[in-house]
């Protein structure tokens, strides 16, 4: 089963990142996702399988 998710949503993952941030924004959506750390600012290429595992909650959506 495939989430739908759009360029621009904010996320939760449930792991944190190394700087302390957990909140996401994702910039690109394909067979990989590209999301943003929106504490630091790093960006990381993840595949849809890992990301989709690794998600906590959608905290703001944009609907398309």
């Amino acid at each position: 089963m495939h989430k739908e998710f759009n360029v621009g949503d904010i996320v939760k993952m449930k792991k944190m990142h190394p700087c302390g941030g957990d909140e996401w924004e994702i910039l690109r959506v394909g067979m990989d996702i590209r999301i943003k750390c929106l504490k630091c600012g790093r960006m990381v290429l993840i595949s849809r399988q890992r990301f989709e595992k690794g998600i906590k909650k959608i905290i703001k959506s944009i609907e398309k």
